[in-house]
């Protein structure tokens, strides 16, 4: 039996590897007097992929260190957020990911009977609960509400009420589940420091709270159960780890935003405390890594090639979910998979006569978006507050378009200016004049407003065309349909991210040049 850790090392076991502590005094205190009760919450959404092995691996530290370690299956804010978990599908997913994370603590050693599960709607439909948000609401305003949740709830122009509820819900969690600390990624900051705000105000205690880095995903950006390329699914079978393996970002002498490097720091290395580059003797034979330090200053150095470190990832990798692949290929658990994921192409057609209210295949490939090039910018005739601009798209004749900058940008701003235009919508007349497209820009989270039109890369010509990324070859529709709202429900994703690089589900919008950005309103919204 190994000995308890003393204090430095308990300390030093929650604290490797995160981005940030808010309340390390009141850590290093309760650490004196005893063990620190902890939980981590995920809500029951996507499937859950190999970024997920980055909090359990802390959850072992957390063990290691002694402490209390409670894992919310937040099955109410599954729901809450944008509805990403439907309703009928709400019960069997949480089932899944009880099992599915359990699954992965098993797979990296860790003891399960010293953890405590526990569902959000176990406590959360509560009088005493329910009473909370009420009086957490009476506090709250929409602003801060929005704002706390900017970064983790999914964002759109016109918000539901229940994404809004979001935040104070994960703040009231806290409290009833008596612990002294929360662990989450860098992104649920907001969240953190909207509950520091307003727990107090209820007359309840200020928690610590722990955050690891957001880990890049194999594409470079944010690992995401909603972008298909930029994760490896918990799954996925020998040969799909290898080939998204083989796809992932890893450049020569690269360590930044490199998602193979970060899964070795945050996963292997705590698991195992070394990491071995699988090489052929030729080329130096295996080389075993005791310290991350070194592995990524000989990668930057070019010592150890992308090629070799993959192939050791791939193996490291599978090693650790042979046994989840293993688990879930029993019977009731391939059911409940399927079940709680339907495959959407395998959907029961709509009887005849009766309308099928989703479109087939809503793609960002179905949009006709272009950089144009503004030849001329009016005021409005009959409206003070919008332009009539002329944009060449590359086609015979420029565009009409009519646009709400007035009071964003300077007409002279926009004259000669390269922008961003959807093509393709229905043309509609706005006060008299017809407008054949939108100007697309980015727009502000909070207030006040504050608007920017994308900007092409820098040598685009109009006409050209701009995609988003892995959705190059699709052919846009002629026209979009208003009633089938394409283009609505795309955008819904369109999202800034935080170096200015417009998005759709964490892919970047692109022409051949280059990505499409804007000047500066990181974490904004596209319209």
């Amino acid at each position: 039996m190994e000995p308890a850790p003393g204090l430095q090392e308990k300390y030093y076991l929650i604290t490797r590897n995160l981005q940030e502590v808010l309340g390390e005094d009141k850590l290093m205190a309760i650490l004196k007097e005893r063990e620190l009760k902890i939980y981590w919450g995920t809500a029951t959404t996507g499937k859950p992929h190999v970024a997920y092995f980055v909090p359990m691996s802390k959850i072992a530290d957390f063990l290691k260190a002694g402490c209390e370690v409670t894992i919310l299956f937040a099955d109410l804010h599954a729901y809450l957020d944008n509805m990403k978990a439907p309703w009928e599908l709400l019960e069997l997913r949480t089932h899944y990911y009880e099992n599915v994370i359990k699954a992965m603590l098993e797979s990296i050693g860790v003891p399960l009977e010293k953890l405590k599960f526990v569902r959000g709607t176990d406590y959360q439909l509560s009088k005493e609960y329910t009473l909370d948000v009420y009086r957490l609401s009476s506090m709250v305003t929409p602003h801060d509400s929005k704002k706390a949740g900017a970064e983790v709830v999914k964002q759109v122009e016109h918000p539901l009420l229940s994404g809004l509820l979001y935040p104070g819900l994960q703040a009231l969690d806290e409290e009833y589940l008596k612990v002294d600390a929360q662990f989450g990624g860098v992104d649920q900051r907001k969240i953190f420091t909207f509950a520091e705000k307003y727990l107090p105000s209820l007359g309840y205690a200020k928690r610590v709270h722990l955050m690891n880095p957001m880990v890049p995903g194999l594409t470079g950006s944010k690992m995401s159960s909603s972008e298909e390329d930029s994760k490896i699914d918990l799954l996925d079978r020998k040969e799909d780890v290898k080939k998204k393996l083989k796809k992932a970002f890893c450049e020569p002498g690269n360590v930044e935003n490199n998602g193979v490097l970060s899964f070795i720091k945050h996963v292997l290395f705590p698991l195992k405390s070394e990491f071995v580059v699988l090489r052929e003797e030729k080329w130096g034979g295996n080389k075993t890594y005791t310290a991350y330090e070194d592995l990524e200053k000989d990668f930057a150095d070019q010592v150890v090639h992308p090629g070799d470190l993959k192939n050791s990832v791939e193996v490291a990798l599978n090693k650790l979910l042979d046994p989840i692949r293993e688990k879930f290929n029993s019977p009731e658990l391939k059911k409940l998979t399927n079940a709680a994921y339907p495959n959407p192409s395998k959907a029961k057609p709509a009887e005849k006569g009766t309308k099928n209210s989703e479109p087939e295949n809503v793609v960002p490939s179905r949009l006709d978006i272009r950089v144009g090039k503004v030849i001329s910018v009016e005021k409005h005739p009959d409206a003070d507050s919008l332009y009539v601009e002329k944009i060449d798209v590359g086609e015979p004749e420029p565009r009409t378009v009519v646009s709400g900058l007035v009071q964003f940008v300077p007409k002279e701003q926009l004259q000669d200016r390269l922008v961003v235009l959807l093509c393709n919508l229905k043309p509609q007349k706005m006060r008299g004049v017809e407008s054949q497209g939108m100007v697309l820009c980015a727009s502000s989270v909070g207030e006040p407003r504050q608007v920017e039109p994308l900007d092409p890369p820098a040598g685009c010509c109009a006409g050209e065309r701009v995609y988003v990324e892995g959705y190059e070859s699709g052919e846009p529709d002629d026209e979009l349909k208003p009633k089938k709202k394409v283009f609505e429900k795309l955008q819904a994703d369109f999202r800034i991210s935080e170096d200015c690089v417009a998005q759709w589900k964490q892919k970047n919008f692109l022409t051949k040049l280059g990505r499409v950005s804007c000047k500066s309103l990181k974490g904004g919204s596209i319209s």
